[in-house]
């Protein structure tokens, strides 16, 4: 009965793909092209999540339009490309590195360096800030009778 329920709880476990019947290509070589091509690919409405994995309607259409390019005899940077010009490089799960996205991957670190500038520069002006100076005479023999009494 554990043995049961431990193989229920392993396939409930393991993910299902969103890709309907109707949908997969009778050729294997393009079906697993298309299957490559739909993991790179964001699904819009899920965010974070790629079109292979996604059961949203949009996710579906997108499998669909991959499979027709393909069919077309596009090769799968064409298609990636096609889709991109299409819905913009939100749709990539790994954005390229030109443009503006260059800016975005180079910004953080940038900024970590500028905050650990600061960081310093605050620390050793606080430690000059902090000099003791030598109490006077007449602060010593104040300082002396109040330790008397």
């Amino acid at each position: 009965m554990k043995g049961l329920i431990f193989a229920l709880c392993v396939l409930m476990a393991t993910p299902l793909f969103a890709v309907q019947p109707s949908e997969v290509l009778s050729d294997p070589v393009l079906e697993s092209r298309a299957r490559e091509i739909s993991k790179e690919l964001r699904c819009l409405v899920c965010r974070n999540e790629n079109i292979d994995e996604s059961n949203a309607q949009l996710a579906e259409d997108l499998r669909l339009l991959v499979r027709e390019r393909l069919l077309a005899g596009d090769s799968n940077v064409s298609v990636i490309n096609y889709i991109v010009e299409r819905y913009g490089e939100y749709v990539l799960l790994k954005p390229t590195l030109t443009g503006a996205n260059k800016l975005l991957w180079v910004a953080g670190p940038l900024m970590l360096l500028l905050a650990l500038g600061v960081g310093i520069g605050f620390v050793r002006r606080r430690q000059n800030e902090t000099t003791i100076d030598e109490l006077s005479e007449a602060e010593k023999a104040h300082l002396e009778s109040l330790m008397k009494d």
